[in-house]
């Protein structure tokens, strides 16, 4: 199994940017239209820094093969518990299981910083990332119909929780 890791910009940014861009073009996992800069890539991971939010990924004899983050859910502050988590395979690498590995040290790394919910945004046509979130406990919390349009279609968007068993004493404010 490939090496875990954290990731920088300095050392992963050129592979997580063609990653992302290869997902906005040949996919509806990211419902973005244009390729991606190096410049958003700094602001991205400058965010991820200073928010202490993870950027996590696997990699094999020096090579970038996965990558998965998460971050605040919504902005106002009773949702400081509730996390969003994403995770992309380079394309060759897909069906390895890699997603699966990326996932759980997602939910650990958001159970040690004491957040109460995962939640993953899926496009309701991608059956083999629904399955793999099923797999690690994952329920459907709803589908917003036609949220995006990409392609010439209308794409409708899952959502699917984890609900975790942190913060053990959750506070206002």
């Amino acid at each position: 199994m490939p090496e875990l890791i954290h990731c920088t910009y300095e050392q992963h940014a050129a592979t997580i940017l063609a990653i992302f861009n290869h997902t906005i073009i040949h996919s509806t996992a990211l419902y973005d239209y244009q390729p991606r800069s190096l410049a958003f890539m700094q602001a991205w991971f400058a965010t991820k820094t200073a928010e202490g939010w993870p950027v996590i990924g696997l990699e094999q004899e020096g090579q970038l093969l996965a990558f998965a983050s998460y971050a605040r859910f919504r902005p106002y502050p009773a949702y400081k518990y509730s996390v969003e988590h994403s995770i992309y395979v380079d394309p060759e690498q897909r069906g390895q299981g890699l997603g699966k590995h990326l996932l759980r040290a997602l939910i650990q790394t958001a159970e040690g910083q004491h957040y109460h919910l995962m939640i993953g945004g899926i496009d309701a046509q991608n059956a083999a990332s629904i399955a793999l979130h099923e797999s690690l406990g994952f329920v459907h919390a709803g589908t917003i119909q036609q949220a995006g349009f990409k392609f010439g279609r209308w794409l409708d968007l899952a959502f699917y929780q984890l609900t975790l068993k942190t913060p053990r004493q959750p506070v206002d404010g």
